[in-house]
């Protein structure tokens, strides 16, 4: 699946720029909701994430790069995100967080940074539908591709796998293009969330059509 990051769109016409990757060949939108806390930029509220689900009707995933993401489940998912991603450095219940976010009737993704060592999706494979593998530091788009970051899909695929989380999805997010996707598909991906290839081109469509 393709999913267009949204940072660089026209921040007065998100809704109409959603709508335009949809038909461009979107099969999800990615929303980088950031709070200025735990990443430096202010970006999205659940007011904007309300305006783009409405506007598509392909799945949108808010990604809450966030220092208290317990208080944004229920405004986003109210807003009609089906995905919802959070990063486990923020919260020390992270068992408990995802629960909620299945108990809102979203699908619960954990997002890791290139440091963030994943052994302990063990413990919460079980309720955890997608993991984003970010391949930049989170907080700003256009970053380089990390490449030193791709052993770590594969060690995520197994730990998934042999502990209850076979349905789980993975993800990756950070200096994605052309020039890596079949290599982060083949590592066992099956999302790529890019943004300034995609968004930065004068041709959307096609560059979603070289991703493929």
């Amino acid at each position: 699946m393709i999913a267009p990051s949204i940072l660089g769109c026209n921040r007065g016409a998100l809704a109409e720029e959603s709508r335009m990757l949809q038909d461009a060949g979107a099969d999800m939108i990615h929303l980088d909701v950031m709070d200025g806390s735990f990443v430096p930029v202010l970006t999205f509220g659940a007011g904007t994430a309300a305006a783009i689900a409405e506007a598509v009707d392909i799945p949108v995933d808010a990604h809450l790069m966030v220092s208290h993401p317990d208080r944004l489940i229920s405004p986003f998912a109210k807003a009609g995100c089906e995905w919802i991603t959070v990063h486990p450095e923020v919260t020390e219940h992270l068992d408990r967080l995802l629960g909620t976010i299945r108990d809102a009737g979203c699908r619960a993704g954990v997002a890791l940074n290139p440091s963030t060592p994943p052994g302990f999706l063990r413990w919460v494979a079980p309720k955890v539908d997608l993991v984003l593998i970010m391949t930049v530091n989170p907080g700003y788009g256009g970053q380089k591709h990390l490449t030193y970051v791709h052993s770590k899909i594969g060690e995520v695929r197994r730990l998934l796998d042999i502990n209850g989380g076979g349905d789980a999805i993975i993800s990756v997010d950070g200096g994605v293009d052309d020039s890596n996707a079949g290599t982060l598909i083949s590592l066992g991906a099956s999302v790529l969330v890019a943004g300034s290839f995609i968004t930065g081109s004068a041709d959307p469509a096609e560059a979603i059509r070289r991703l493929r």
